[in-house]
């Protein structure tokens, strides 16, 4: 039993291949990665102490993929974390629900708390019995915004007195993008042609992210319209603010 999870795991053998078959090559492929990256990154001392490299940080993210894990997927991850060596720092499961950029989580609030609580108190296991890193937390890459499930991770974390790593938006570059739409001519041109670029290649550059995004192509301004906006009508489209009919 776990502390922090209502049920017994049920762990079987049956259950042991099946998450073997489909998690083991990733995780040892995760162990090749870390090492090439430490042997770049080369080794710190402490006086006579050698110890592996610090001046990186290490997560492991399977937030990407088809379902959430399952408690007892997320034990053998981490076992087989501590079995290849890997010091992780943070380590970032799938959650249910949506977490599409910019806007708040879209989903069953209490499903993704019960899931979220049950991540928590197996990494609390796992540093206990694998010998991971003391301070080794979740990671929600949560896109932004999510301010419904916020109150719930933060019950959790305190109940477990656990860290907590939360990735937003990468998108400093669309702040960037509004810089050149209303700085106006060259600028705004500049804007333009990357909208237009994009447009061509929507389904290519939407692929990797099908997870994340909700963009139904039909509602995107044509490319002549586009062409006609001022730097202050562009920029409307792209500031963080949805009471704004443009954004």
């Amino acid at each position: 039993a776990i502390d922090g999870i209502d049920q017994p795991l049920n762990i079987t053998e049956k259950k042991i291949e099946t998450i073997a078959c489909k998690f083991l090559p990733a995780i040892k492929q995760a162990g090749r990665i870390y090492r090439h990256i430490e042997a770049a990154k080369g080794t710190c001392r402490d006086g006579a102490q050698a110890r592996r490299a610090d001046n990186f940080l290490t997560e492991v993210s399977m937030d990407e993929t088809d379902r959430p894990q399952t408690p007892i997927e997320m034990l053998f991850i981490l076992a087989g974390i501590a079995e290849e060596g890997i010091p992780v720092q943070t380590i970032a499961p799938k959650f249910t629900g949506r977490f599409n950029k910019g806007v708040d989580y879209i989903g069953n609030v209490a499903r993704f708390a019960k899931e979220f609580e049950e991540d928590v108190a197996v990494i609390a296991f796992a540093v206990r019995k694998f010998g991971l890193p003391e301070r080794l937390k979740l990671s929600v890459h949560s896109g932004s915004d999510k301010f419904s499930i916020y109150s719930s991770m933060n019950k959790a974390i305190k109940k477990f007195d656990a860290g907590l790593h939360i990735k937003t938006a990468g998108a400093t570059w669309l702040e960037e993008l509004t810089g050149l739409a209303m700085a106006g001519e060259d600028g705004l041109a500049i804007a333009k042609r990357i909208y237009a670029k994009a447009m061509m290649r929507f389904d290519e550059l939407c692929a990797p992210y099908a997870a994340v995004i909700d963009i139904d192509k039909n509602y995107l301004p044509s490319l002549d319209i586009v062409d006609r906006w001022s730097g202050t009508e562009f920029a409307n489209t792209l500031h963080h603010d949805q009471t704004c009919n443009n954004y």
